[in-house]
C-alpha cells in the first residue's frame, strides 16, 4: 500500500496557521483570566511575525529562483503563499475583532483603559505635553522624502508614521515624510489621575506632529510597520571563523526583503501606494488593521496594570523536593536517577548541579551544550566559576539558534574570557541536543554524572515551557555522553551508542524500528500501541511509517502542539490514529516517545521533534528511561495529558480541530492538575521503590570504556 499521495498530507505552513488560530482561541475563551486572554492575543502577533520572518521569507526565496517543486501535500511555493495570505488576512481580522469588540470593552469594565488623546483629562494633557517635550521631541527624527532625500530604510518590526505634508500656498503635490516611533521609550505610557489608564506613544506623537514640521501643514498621517526576511544565510562550510560570520550576518539581516506591511485601515490610497512601491510589495502583502498596529504591545500594558491580580493566572512556585534540597546531588544521583518535570518541578536542581560541579574539588571536567540561555543566566555564571576553579570546562554554544544568535555570541565570548573551551558544533548542522556531562574523581575511580533534557538550559523559559529532564550516573549512558562530546569537539565518529540515540538520521531510524516492532506484534496477534508527544509532526518518512502502523492495526495516540502534516480518518490508512493538541497556560514543549513493546512499555525522551530539520539536519538526542518508577511516572503524565478535556483540541478528518465532547466526563485540565499536584507527584517519585537502579560496584574500580567494536 502506498502512503505518499499528496492528499494524505496537510501543508506545513497552513497547519502552523491552524496552530496559531488555536492560540487565538485562548484569547477568546471566557474561562481564561482576562489579562491572560490579552496575553494570548499578543502571543499570536509575535508568532505571526516570526512566521513571516522565516517561513514566508523562505517561500519567497524559492519563488525568486523559479523553484516549481511541491511539498508533500502537492503545493508549489506560489500556491502556498497565496493560501497563506488568504488565511493570514482572516486571522488578522479575527485578532482585531477580539481586541476591539471583546477584550478592550471588558478591560474597561474592570477599570483598565487604553485611551485616545481626545479622551485625556486636563491634568493628563499637561502630563503628556511635558512627556512629549522633555522625552520624545529630542529623540524624534522626521525623514522627508524628495529629490535630494531618498526614501529611508524602514527597519524590521519598527513602528513608523507616514505623512503627507504641504506648505501653505504651495500648489505643488504634497510631500511624503516618515517618523519612526522611538523604541527607547515605552510604547505604553501609564497616565496620572487613574490607576490603570494608558495611552500609546504614537497617539502622543501624532498630536504634536506639527512641531516636527514647522512651516508645513500635516495633511494626513497613519502608522505602518514592516516585517522583513530575518533568516540568516550562514554557510559555515565556507567560513573559517563562524563567530565572525554570525556577527556579520546579525548586522546584515535587518536589511532583509520586506515580507509584510501592516497599515492603519484608514490610510489613504496615496500613502498606501507610495509604501507599496518603495517597499516592493504586492497587494496581497498589505494588512490594513482597525486598531493599534503590532499587538505585542499588550504584554507591556499587562506588566503595568496594578491591583488586578484576579485577572491573571494565580502565581505558583515550582516545587523542589525536600529530599533533594540542600543535598549533595552527586550522592543522590549515584544512588538513583532523578526526574524533573518543568515548570511543575523547579529548575533549581539543574542550577545547583552546575554550581556544585563548579565548587566540588573532586570534579575534574564539565561538558555542556547550550542552545538558548537567559540574558542573566546563572548557568553561565557557574560555568565561568568552574573554569576559574581549575576545572576543564567545555561548552558547545550553538551560534545559529534562531533569534538568539546575538545573545549566544555574547555568552561564547564571555565563557572564552573565563578560560572555558568554547566550540560551535558541527559543520552544516545545528546542535540542538540538551546534555551536560560532569566527570568526577571518587574513591573507587572516575565516574560520570549527566543531565539530559527535552528543553533548553534557560531558567526563565523553564517557568513557561513544559519540559522533562533526567539526572543519571548510568555507566553506559556516560560512555555515550563522552563520545557525543568527542564527536562535537573533535573528529570522532562513534560506530554505535550503547543507550542514547542521536541525529542526524539515527533517531528517525531508531523510531521507525520501534514502530516496526509494534507492527510485528499486531501481526502476531498481540497488542500494538504507540504514544508520542511532540511540538510538531511534519517529517514525511515518519508520517508514512505511522500510516503503515495504523493500516496494520496499531493504535497511535499523538499529542502534537503545533504543526501536524498527518491526516486522520483516511479509510484503511489512518483510522487508528488520533491526534490531540494542547494549548494552555504553559507552552507544551516536552517530547515523549512510548511503545507498548508487548508489555515492556519502552519510554524515551528527546530534544527532537518529528520534523525533517530535527531528524536530518540537527544534532539531537534521544535517551531511554530505564528506572521503573520514573518510567511509570512519565506514562502517568502522558495519560493525564491524553485525558485532558479542557485545553485539548482533537484533529478531525476534515482538517478542523474541535474541543473534546465533555458530556458525561469529569472536567480535567492537565496543566492545572499537574500544577496542583506537583508536590505530591514529586515526593511520591522520590520515595517510590526503585526496581532498576544505576549499576554500582564499590569493589571494582570504575573505568572509562572506549568504543572498540559493536557489542554482540
Amino acid at each position: 500500500m502506498k502512503f505518499s499521495e499528496p492528499k494524505y498530507f496537510y501543508n506545513r505552513e497552513l497547519s502552523w496557521l491552524d496552530f496559531n488560530d488555536r492560540v487565538l482561541e485562548e484569547a477568546r475563551t471566557k474561562e481564561n483570566p482576562l489579562l491572560e486572554r490579552l496575553r494570548f492575543l499578543g502571543i499570536t502577533q509575535s508568532n505571526l511575525d516570526e512566521f513571516f520572518n522565516i517561513r514566508v521569507a523562505s517561500l519567497h526565496k524559492m519563488l525568486s529562483v523559479g523553484y516549481q517543486g511541491t511539498d508533500a501535500s502537492g503545493l508549489t511555493p506560489e500556491v502556498q503563499l497565496a493560501k497563506i495570505s488568504e488565511k493570514t488576512h482572516d486571522m488578522v481580522d479575527k485578532q482585531y475583532t477580539t481586541l476591539l469588540r471583546s477584550l478592550l470593552p471588558q478591560l474597561a469594565n474592570e477599570g483598565i483603559n487604553l485611551i485616545r488623546f481626545t479622551d485625556l483629562t486636563t491634568k493628563q494633557k499637561d502630563y503628556v505635553a511635558d512627556y512629549f517635550h522633555q522625552n520624545l521631541y529630542p529623540v524624534l527624527t522626521p525623514m522627508a522624502v524628495d529629490v535630494s532625500r531618498p526614501f529611508p530604510f524602514i527597519a524590521n518590526n519598527t513602528l513608523n508614521i507616514a505623512l503627507r505634508i504641504y506648505k501653505p500656498g504651495d500648489k505643488k503635490d504634497k510631500s511624503f515624510a516618515t517618523v519612526q516611533v522611538p523604541d527607547v521609550f515605552p510604547r505604553v505610557i501609564k497616565l496620572p489621575g487613574a490607576e490603570n489608564t494608558f495611552i500609546l506613544q504614537e497617539e502622543i506623537i501624532k498630536h504634536y506632529m506639527s512641531e516636527l514640521f514647522m512651516g508645513f501643514d500635516v495633511k494626513e498621517m497613519a502608522c505602518f510597520r514592516v516585517i522583513r526576511d530575518m533568516d540568516m544565510d550562514v554557510a559555515d562550510e565556507d567560513t573559517s571563523d563562524l563567530l565572525k560570520e554570525i556577527e556579520h550576518e546579525i548586522k546584515k539581516r535587518e536589511r532583509g526583503k520586506a515580507m509584510r506591511l501592516e497599515i492603519e485601515a484608514d490610510m489613504s490610497k496615496h500613502l498606501r501606494r507610495r509604501l507599496v512601491k518603495e517597499l516592493d510589495l504586492a497587494e496581497a502583502d498589505i494588512y490594513p488593521v482597525k486598531g493599534p498596529i503590532d499587538l505585542t504591545f499588550v504584554s507591556k500594558l499587562i506588566k503595568q496594570v496594578t491591583g488586578k491580580n484576579e485577572l491573571l493566572y494565580p502565581p505558583f512556585e515550582p516545587y523542589y523536593p525536600t529530599k533533594l534540597r540542600h543535598k549533595n546531588l552527586f550522592n543522590e544521583i549515584s544512588q538513583h536517577d532523578i526526574f524533573v518535570d518543568h515548570p511543575y518541578d523547579s529548575f533549581q536542581p539543574i542550577i545547583d548541579f552546575i554550581k556544585q560541579s563548579a565548587e566540588d574539588p573532586n570534579v575534574l571536567a564539565i561538558k555542556m551544550t547550550l542552545y538558548r540561555v537567559s540574558s542573566q543566566s546563572p548557568i553561565i555564571k557557574y560555568l565561568k566559576r568552574a573554569a576559574e576553579n581549575g576545572k576543564q570546562v567545555t561548552v558547545l554554544v550553538e551560534l545559529k539558534a534562531r533569534f538568539d544568535e546575538e545573545n549566544n555570541v555574547h555568552w561564547a565570548q564571555e565563557l572564552e574570557k573565563a578560560g572555558c573551551h568554547v566550540i560551535y558544533g558541527l559543520v552544516g548542522l545545528k546542535t540542538h541536543c540538551k546534555l551536560t556531562l560532569v566527570v568526577r574523581k571518587e574513591e573507587n575511580g572516575i565516574r560520570r554524572y549527566m543531565h539530559m533534557a527535552t528543553g533548553n538550559y534557560n531558567d526563565v523559559t523553564a517557568r513557561l515551557y513544559t519540559d522533562m529532564g533526567l539526572f543519571t550516573a548510568n555507566q553506559e549512558m556516560g560512555i555515550d555522553a563522552s563520545n557525543i562530546f568527542n564527536m562535537l569537539s573533535g573528529f570522532s565518529e562513534p560506530p554505535f551508542f550503547h543507550k542514547m540515540v542521536i541525529s542526524p538520521e539515527g533517531i528517525r531510524d531508531f523510531l521507525m524500528a520501534r514502530v516496526d516492532d509494534e507492527i510485528a506484534n499486531v501481526k502476531a496477534g498481540k497488542k500494538g500501541l504507540i504514544q508520542i508527544k511532540v511540538n510538531s509532526l511534519s517529517d514525511t518518512k515518519m508520517i508514512k511509517k505511522l500510516y503503515e502502523a495504523s493500516a496494520a492495526g496499531v493504535k497511535v495516540h499523538l499529542v502534537v502542539r503545533g504543526i501536524c502534516n498527518l491526516k486522520v480518518g483516511i479509510p484503511k490508512i489512518s483510522e487508528n490514529i488520533t491526534v490531540h493538541s494542547i494549548v494552555g497556560r504553559f507552552l507544551e514543549h516536552s517530547r515523549i516517545y512510548y511503545f507498548y513493546a508487548d508489555g515492556a512499555e519502552q519510554v524515551f525522551l528527546s530534544s527532537a521533534d518529528l520534523m525533517n530539520r530535527n531528524l536530518s539536519r540537527r544534532v539531537e538526542l534521544l535517551f531511554p528511561i530505564l528506572q521503573d518508577n520514573i518510567r511509570r511516572q512519565i506514562i502517568h503524565i502522558y495519560d493525564i495529558l491524553w485525558r485532558d478535556n479542557i485545553k485539548t483540541r482533537v484533529l478531525q478528518a476534515d482538517g478542523t480541530w474541535t474541543h473534546v465532547d465533555r458530556r458525561g466526563l469529569e472536567s480535567l485540565d492537565a496543566q492545572d492538575y499537574l500544577l496542583v499536584h506537583r508536590q505530591a507527584l514529586a515526593d511520591k517519585l522520590c520515595t517510590a521503590e526503585t526496581t532498576v537502579k544505576t549499576p554500582q560496584d564499590s569493589k571494582n574500580r570504575r573505568q572509562f570504556i572506549p568504543i572498540t567494536r559493536q557489542p554482540e
